[in-house]
């Protein structure tokens, strides 16, 4: 049975053609999948699940659509939509898992996430991290209007990118902004495996050291690898058009 990964859509009304190729790759590619596991990033911004857009809600027709049909669903939080949660989780028919998590692909147990956590030499980024994924900030933040919420959220990826700009003129940005390879060896010792996938770093690629192997999914700009396709045969990144 077939096993797909995505991550790093960065879904949006801004981008609706996007939106159109992910409902197209749920009706084609993923249709009769085992499963499909979204590592972080499907939304641009998600400020909260009474987000109105109209994304969210062709997305989530399209999700429970293929779950309707007996695929499995998990979803990990990303940077950008680390606020969905249980009710809209619940409209796709998804289950909602921690970051990171160790499941069996094809018989061999692999740790899954979004990947952020690896690019530990961006301390701005992960101090920032922290302080947003408390208990008491996400409840402060849910309890604003939903108008003050948007704001933020614009404010936010005005940051970002002002962020990796600076990162960019100092010529760091392919560094910092990447993982951190002490943090991923880390990992592997921690879990006891040999396979880590994620998304996050934009930088879709197989990397092997030994028996250990990282595997990095591609995001949905361009016509790079956009998702992994895992089954008996193997697992390969491949494209979607």
């Amino acid at each position: 049975m077939t096993t797909l990964f995505i991550a790093d859509l960065h879904l949006e009304d801004a981008r609706p053609d996007t939106t159109d190729e992910f409902l197209r790759f749920l009706d084609e590619e993923a249709r009769g999948a085992r499963a499909l596991y979204i590592l972080g990033d499907l939304f641009e911004a998600w400020v909260g699940d009474d987000d109105p857009s109209d994304t969210g809600a062709r997305v989530a027709e399209g999700l429970a659509a293929l779950a309707g049909n007996g695929s499995e669903i998990a979803f990990i939080h990303g940077n950008r939509d680390f606020l969905l949660g249980h009710d809209y989780a619940a409209r796709c028919r998804m289950r909602l898992l921690p970051d990171p998590s160790v499941i069996v692909l094809e018989g061999e147990p692999t740790l899954i996430g979004h990947g952020d956590l690896y690019c530990t030499d961006d301390t701005g980024y992960q101090q920032f991290r922290a302080m947003t994924r408390t208990p008491q900030w996400r409840a402060q933040f849910l309890s604003q209007p939903l108008a003050a919420r948007l704001a933020f959220a614009q404010q936010a990826r005005e940051a970002s990118k002002a962020h990796h700009g600076k990162l960019r003129q100092a010529g760091t940005a392919e560094t910092i902004t990447d993982v951190a390879p002490e943090t991923v060896d880390s990992a592997f010792e921690r879990y006891g495996i040999r396979r880590i996938i994620h998304g996050h770093t934009h930088r879709p690629a197989v990397h092997t050291d030994g028996d250990h192997a990282r595997i990095v999914v591609g995001d949905w700009y361009g016509e790079a690898p956009r998702y992994l396709h895992a089954d008996g045969d193997g697992l390969r990144l491949l494209p979607f058009a």
